[in-house]
């Protein structure tokens, strides 16, 4: 599927959605297109949801019977979403559907779920496990999660402007995203070999990082955070779920993986592409007034060594430009 064609299915869902009625005033605070969904719980505190899983790479964690990371993932992709909305993650609710559900990959699986929820500060309280007969591999795994809001701190990004400074935040490798394009590219190369420096299975397997408790801390600093974006499927282009109003000038981009250049000469993939389906190194972009990036560098990096200033957001709306 395309991403034109992805981008028409999602639009004829949120049509039938859209139509919904209750019979009753909406709860819903408006952030089309963003990282995470809130609802109004009175008149001063909303509740963020989100709900995502790790695709295809638990294909890869099953061909290399290695789960103990993948639950990492699963946290991962749902708090790092929750957070860009100035949300607080609170708890996550996992899905695990398999064909038969043996008690050592279960196990595994819990133990990376366990991690990723100490790593970002929630609880999971509850869970589902389904034996079903169609799994893509043998394992799916999913999850949902909340998280608070106080109404008056949603980040929302309309207060994003021009000349306002982003921050970069490095990423660990793939992540969770792009993982059905890594594997044919890569699909000549033994999962043990080692040109990377350690083998090849291990990069690919390789948690993502979680950023919550960084953003959180800047959140609660007096810095004035304007924008908050997750890197993942579509690159850069996540920029613009914040604001197409302005544009994003990627001047000095943080430092690219070798898992990423390798892809792209095992895949013949053109650097195009692989910006708009990678994260290329990037996980996570700060946006906020140039006066206050210095001390933001400063906080996140301590969190996430190798966090800088990638760039400023221009006056060329809806537009991204990157160097090459």
């Amino acid at each position: 599927m395309s991403q034109s064609e992805a981008d028409s299915a999602v639009e004829a869902l949120l049509a039938s959605l859209g139509r919904i009625d209750t019979g009753k005033p909406s709860r819903v605070v408006p952030l089309p297109g963003h990282f995470a969904s809130v609802l109004r719980i009175d008149e001063h505190r909303g509740i963020a949801f989100g709900a995502d899983g790790v695709g295809t790479k638990m294909v890869l964690a099953e061909r290399l019977e290695h789960f103990e990371t993948i639950g990492i993932d699963c946290i991962a992709m749902n708090v790092n979403d929750l957070v860009c909305v100035g949300a607080e993650p609170i708890a996550l609710v996992d899905t695990i559907l398999c064909r038969d559900a043996d008690p050592a990959v279960i196990g595994a699986i819990g133990e990376g779920l366990r991690r990723g929820a100490e790593l970002s500060g929630i609880e999971i309280p509850g869970g589902e496990i389904a034996q079903v007969g169609d799994v893509v591999g043998g394992w799916e795994l999913s999850g949902s999660s909340i998280g608070l809001v106080d109404l008056d701190a949603i980040v929302t990004g309309d207060r994003i402007r021009a000349g306002d400074a982003l921050i970069g935040m490095p990423s660990s490798g793939l992540h969770s995203n792009g993982y059905t394009l890594a594997r044919k590219a890569l699909d000549e190369i033994p999962l043990e070999d080692e040109r990377l420096g350690r083998p090849l299975g291990e990069v690919l397997l390789e948690p993502t990082t979680i950023y919550v408790l960084a953003v959180l801390e800047l959140l609660a600093s007096p810095l004035d955070v304007r924008g908050l974006a997750h890197i993942t499927g579509d690159g850069l282009n996540n920029l613009l779920r914040l604001s197409r109003e302005v544009g994003y000038e990627i001047s000095a981009p943080l430092p690219v993986p070798p898992i990423f250049g390798l892809i792209a000469e095992c895949g013949a993939v053109e650097e195009a592409e692989m910006y708009e389906v990678f994260n290329m190194g990037l996980g996570f972009v700060v946006v906020l007034p140039d006066a206050d990036a210095d001390a933001a560098v400063e906080l996140l990096s301590a969190h996430h060594p190798g966090s800088r200033v990638i760039g400023r957001v221009s006056d060329r709306a809806g537009m991204i430009d990157r160097p090459g």
